[in-house]
Parts: structure tokens; C-alpha cells; sequence
């Protein structure tokens, strides 16, 4: 039988969604923090093809969920593209900055990221030798947009400032990151197919700061020239698309970019997604990842209110945006229990 999250994904309407969490290998779970303490730092956890296959693992084991996603970064590719990465305990990711059209064509080729990236695609293969047959593997990378804030910035920021300043002050260099982002990211992608994952995902986790024609030209055009190349070299692949925060953007999103499901975040609600997103295909999300810390009844009804409002169309169930290291292991367990027994 085919998989639940492929049958979703290709528009069938399911009397139980399937269902994966964002982040669902992550810092809630002890032993992925056992993980991490043994491969030492989170970038060493990364590239250790065991190791990051173990924490993929993991939430599987415990919890069931109907996809695995693989486990690393949005940030290794533009690593691999001659970026310095590191990362601040407690603070989060660091990167050189690349704000030049030098820095920008002082970047590695696209067809040279792949020697750092090779752990991540030997990671690829060990999980689809060792999930369950019944749970679809999913890798994923950062959408150009997202990856150029933080190689602008050298870090995360709230408004991406920087990325912002840098377009308006001067798009050519921008445009051109843009480019370099776009090509590596399609064969980035499409590596991690041919070693194994049968659905890719593109996290633009800050395409809500694009307005207007902001948003075509560096969310839409982008995503739909990615998603464009790896279903020509990919026939049948599945994509799914999250341009988080994009309010009204969401409509139409997955006719322009040409995938195959649109991730939905809490900041809209399941009953407007339902009416507006899902007519165009399969939906996934929504519950605020503030459940899996809450728990009780909340969280018990708002999963019910998210499965009643996209039980007309095909959907896949998971939360709005990454599950939180302050979660809840038994709350996550509520949520697949609810879910599951209807």
C-alpha cells in the first residue's frame, strides 16, 4: 500500500491525516539530547551520518509519526557553497557575511558543495535502509530568500534587516546570491533524492518580511524554479512548500510554484486555510506549537479543531511552525493519541 503521506500528497483525502512534527528530532527529547552530548556540538552531530541518522530515528521510535525528516540545517549549504559557519551556545548560528558582488562571486561552485555535503547524503541512505516501510523519508533544505538573511546578517534576526537593506540598496549583488542560492539548492536537493528521500521540503521560514513584488520575485520565482528543476529530473517527486508567514501569499502558492503541498504556520487559522489554501491541493499543519508545552484539553481540542477543518481535502497534520525544546514528550504523545482514535 502506498504510503499515507504520499497518498496526501498526491490530493487524496484521508479519514485520518497522516502526521510528522517540525523539529520533531529535537532538544524535547532526552535522547536526542544523549545524542548530542556524544557527538559533541550540533555541527558535529550533523555531519556524523550515524549520529544524525539516530536522532531522525528516534521520534519515530517513540511516537509512530507517518514521515521522517532528515536531520540537519538550513545553514550547511551555504557552508558548502565557502561560507564560515559556527554556532554560539545559547545564541544560535554565526556565518562570515556575503554583502559584495565579490563575496558573492568569491562563493564555490555549485557542483563543489557536494564534498561537504556528503555526510548529509550518506545520512539519506542509512534512514531509508533502516526507517519502517510504512514512513516516508523527507529531506529538505533552506529556500533562497531564508538562507540569504542569515548569509547577509551573519546571523538570525527578527525583521532581516540586512537582507532587506542590502536589495534596496543594491539588488544586482542581491539578485546575484539569490541566483547562486537557487542553483545549489536544486542539485543540493536533488542529491538527497537520489540517495533516498522520496519527498523534499523548502523552509522559507521568513517569507512573511516579503511584501508585494518582494514576495514574486524572491519566494514564488525561486521556489518555483527549484521545485521546476527537481520534478524534471525527478518525475513524480513530491514537494512541499513553506512559505511561513506569508498570510494571503499562501493563496495560489502551490499553482505558482508548481508544488505539490503548502505547510500552513498558526498565524492563520485551519478554517480560513481550509477555505482559501486547500481548494488547491494538499495542506499542511496547523496547531501552534504552543500545545506541546500547554498540553490538557486545549491541546486536545485544538487537534480536533485542526483535523475537522481540513477533513474536506487532502491534509497533512503537524504544527504551524518547529516544535519547541521546552515541549512536552507526553504532550506530543496526547496529540498522536487524539489524532489517531479520532
Amino acid at each position: 500500500m502506498t504510503k499515507l503521506i504520499l497518498r496526501a500528497l498526491a490530493g487524496e483525502t484521508l479519514a485520518t491525516p497522516p502526521i510528522w512534527m517540525m523539529r520533531q528530532a529535537g532538544r524535547y527529547l532526552p535522547e536526542y539530547r544523549a545524542t548530542r552530548a556524544h557527538a559533541g556540538d550540533f555541527l558535529s552531530l550533523c555531519y556524523n551520518p550515524e549520529l544524525a541518522a539516530e536522532v531522525t530515528l528516534q521520534p519515530i521510535r517513540r511516537y509512530g509519526f507517518d514521515a521522517a525528516i532528515l536531520f540537519a540545517d538550513i545553514l550547511l549549504l551555504p557552508q558548502a557553497l565557502g561560507a564560515e559557519l559556527w554556532f554560539e551556545t545559547g545564541e544560535g548560528p554565526r556565518l562570515s557575511t556575503i554583502t559584495t558582488m565579490a563575496g558573492v562571486q568569491a562563493l564555490k561552485p555549485k557542483d563543489a558543495i557536494h564534498e561537504t555535503l556528503a555526510p548529509i547524503y550518506e545520512t539519506v541512505r542509512i534512514l531509508a535502509r533502516e526507517l519502517p516501510r510504512e514512513t516516508t523519508l523527507i529531506g529538505f533544505a533552506g529556500a533562497p530568500w531564508t538562507v540569504a538573511t542569515y548569509v547577509i546578517a551573519g546571523r538570525g534576526s527578527k525583521d532581516q534587516g540586512a537582507a532587506h537593506a542590502l536589495k534596496s540598496a543594491d539588488r544586482a549583488t542581491f539578485s546575484a546570491l539569490i541566483e547562486v542560492i537557487t542553483e545549489a539548492t536544486i542539485d543540493y536537493l536533488s542529491a538527497q533524492v537520489q540517495a533516498g528521500a522520496e519527498v523534499v521540503k523548502l523552509f522559507d521560514s521568513w517569507a512573511g518580511s516579503l511584501k508585494g513584488q518582494d514576495f514574486q520575485d524572491f519566494a514564488v520565482k525561486p521556489a518555483a524554479r527549484i521545485i521546476s528543476a527537481l520534478k524534471a529530473k525527478h518525475p513524480g517527486l513530491p514537494v512541499i512548500a513553506f512559505p511561513r508567514e506569508a498570510g494571503a501569499g499562501y493563496i495560489g502558492f502551490a499553482q505558482a510554484t508548481g508544488a505539490d503541498c503548502v505547510a500552513i504556520d498558526n498565524s492563520v487559522s485551519p478554517e480560513w486555510a481550509a477555505e482559501h489554501v486547500q481548494p488547491g491541493g494538499c495542506v499542511q499543519g496547523n496547531l501552534s506549537p504552543t500545545h506541546m508545552v500547554t498540553g490538557g484539553q486545549d491541546l486536545v481540542d485544538a487537534t480536533r479543531r485542526v483535523v475537522d477543518a481540513f477533513k474536506g481535502g487532502p491534509h497533512i497534520f503537524n504544527l504551524g511552525h518547529g516544535i519547541t525544546p521546552d515541549a512536552s514528550p507526553d504532550n506530543v504523545a496526547l496529540m498522536v493519541e487524539t489524532l489517531r482514535r479520532g
